[in-house]
């Protein structure tokens, strides 16, 4: 009997611990933004090469490899996403009518150095929305 529930134990805490290992997999593998509209994808890294557009990004995301995701907003949505990432404003460029902002985030994995800064975070805003990315927007604004 005592055999037994040793036996049950050790299958108890194997499991557990399988269960924990597809907890935080899938915690990784969770897209970086919520909300918002157009979700895209990119799978490499090339700024334009592979962008796949989704309404389903937890889906596409778990099963898929990506080096870059992006999501649209409407209005001006900069200030929320810069303060719900912690997120530190490395520099900024303005180019017809679109204000981007290059931020770096502790919450954020991954990055590109651009301009000597290492950039993970990148938010371009217009006039009627704000599009956010990770390292950066990839297919444009």
């Amino acid at each position: 009997m005592r055999r037994k529930y040793h036996c049950f134990r050790g299958l108890g805490l194997i499991l557990a611990a399988f269960a924990a290992g597809v907890f935080f997999y899938l915690l990784t593998r969770s897209p970086a933004f919520s909300g918002g509209s157009g979700y895209e994808f990119s799978g490499s890294a090339s700024s334009s090469a592979g962008i796949v557009r989704t309404e389903d990004p937890v889906l596409y995301k778990l099963f898929t490899p990506v080096a870059g995701e992006s999501v649209r907003y409407e209005g001006d949505v900069s200030a929320a996403v810069r303060e719900a990432f912690g997120a530190r404003l490395l520099f900024t460029e303005e180019a017809g009518g679109v204000v981007n902002y290059y931020l770096y985030s502790s919450r954020l994995g991954g990055g590109v150095v651009l301009g000597g800064y290492f950039v993970n975070l990148h938010i371009a805003v217009s006039a009627a929305q704000t599009t956010v990315g990770t390292p950066l927007i990839f297919g444009g604004a």
